[in-house]
């Protein structure tokens, strides 16, 4: 027997069997990661005056966190496959707690670096990409919908502890808060991890007569094929739109006049936050279910060209505030399935065999459009002293990926299955 079936293989009764189970633990697992990223902006100005840097230098740490989750996720991916997902979402989880319990009593930045950002994105990585790939195995039928609650989990997740993390800073002060909270993240990660099977294969139902041919697939002919590095160009162009919005969106906010708007009753800024991140999320199970249905190119180009209206829509009325709010609710509802429709669409052309290790590849798109929508969107901006030219690329790409997901990569992948399948 494997190491990987001895560390995860699924009982033959018992409720760890069902599928649902597994969808609820790999949702909280998720949900467990996610406050690393997306309640970043609550500890810069702390941890500023706790070292006494400057904010470029402090970014440095959200920037190894995404690469590190990212550009690692094909090793990672192995390393789930080999030794099985019970033992290294245990790991991983472990890690995302330890790293900001280890980060609570840091002297300098770049101890910061190490255990908040390597750390951190080891630990968030292995997690994202052992889920992912559990769920397409798990519903071979319904890959979208499963993919898409998972990675809902992880957008999300950080709902429930971003109100309680701002209080506790302001009452025990930031180490108390990544203590606590380190050890509260760490502990209901590792624990939901114990209960994570792998699905029997006597219960693995193939999706069609298509993906059986293709389940032998390794990562090594998968990157030999031009369908992936097409799927990794559009995954590329629509994360690099997203991580634009979500990493200079309180900079334009500012220069568009809205930051000191009101809508109603509330501040518009964090209210267009609120609603993107509870978009964000409904997106992921709602595309992925509604691609389970029509196909997934199909949904590609609805989806994806929803978000290039949206956007076009939210830059020609920017200086309106409630519009402001609406329109980014609207982008990242366009914006979100990415991470339900891409997994699917690659485990539906290459198979479940080496699911996680081929989409680890597949998600190193996610650190491309990290790059192009942060630092570089930000120079852009720089040199035109305008926004408008940053806008109008994100539009374009979107524009484009949704025409070649129905004109590209929808032929391209039914002759590739063909010949698969011949």
């Amino acid at each position: 027997m494997s190491s990987a079936t001895m560390s995860g293989a699924s009982s033959k009764s018992g409720p760890l069997k069902s599928k649902w189970v597994q969808l609820a633990l790999g949702v909280i697992c998720m949900m467990s990661i996610s406050s690393p990223q997306y309640v970043w902006a609550l500890f810069t100005k702390p941890i500023m005056g706790q070292l006494g840097v400057t904010l470029p230098e402090l970014q440095i740490t959200f920037s190894l966190l995404i690469v590190l989750q990212t550009f690692f996720s094909p090793f990672q991916g192995y390393l789930v496959e080999k030794f099985g997902p019970r033992l290294l979402l245990s790991i991983g989880t472990a890690l995302t707690g330890l790293s900001w319990v280890l980060s609570a009593n840091l002297t300098t930045v770049s101890s910061l670096y190490i255990t908040y950002g390597v750390l951190g994105g080891l630990g968030t990585g292995i997690v994202y990409i052992g889920v992912v790939g559990l769920m397409v195995r798990w519903f071979p039928n319904n890959r979208g919908f499963a993919v898409g609650m998972v990675a809902a989990g992880y957008g999300i997740g950080a709902l429930l502890t971003t109100f309680p993390i701002a209080a506790s800073l302001v009452e025990t002060g930031l180490q108390g808060t990544l203590t606590f909270f380190g050890y509260v993240i760490g502990a209901v990660g590792l624990l939901a991890a114990q209960g994570i099977r792998v699905p029997h294969a006597d219960r693995i139902q193939t999706a069609s007569q298509v993906e059986a041919a293709a389940t032998g697939i390794t990562p090594k002919t998968m990157l030999k094929t031009p369908v992936f590095w097409l799927m990794f160009l559009m995954m590329s162009m629509m994360s690099t739109s997203g991580l634009m919005v979500i990493s200079q969106m309180g900079a334009f906010a500012k220069d568009f006049g809205i930051t000191g708007a009101m809508v109603f009753g509330m501040a518009a800024l964090p209210l267009a936050l609120t609603i993107d991140r509870i978009t964000n999320g409904f997106t992921r199970p709602f595309f992925g279910w509604v691609s389970d249905r029509i196909g997934r190119e199909y949904t590609m180009t609805i989806a994806f060209g929803l978000e290039a209206i949206a956007m076009f829509a939210w830059v020609m009325t920017r200086s309106d505030p409630v519009m402001f709010v609406i329109l980014s609710g609207i982008v990242f509802f366009g914006w979100g399935e990415i991470f339900s429709l891409f997994p699917s669409t690659l485990t539906d052309t290459f198979g479940q065999k080496h699911a996680t290790t081929n989409y680890g590849f597949l998600y190193m798109a996610q650190g491309v459009g990290s790059i192009i929508g942060g630092p570089i969107a930000a120079y852009i901006h720089g040199v035109a002293d305008s926004w408008m030219p940053v806008f109008a690329i994100m539009i374009a790409l979107d524009a484009t990926a949704a025409l070649l997901a129905l004109f590209v990569l929808r032929p391209m992948r039914a002759k590739y299955i063909k010949a698969q399948a011949a």
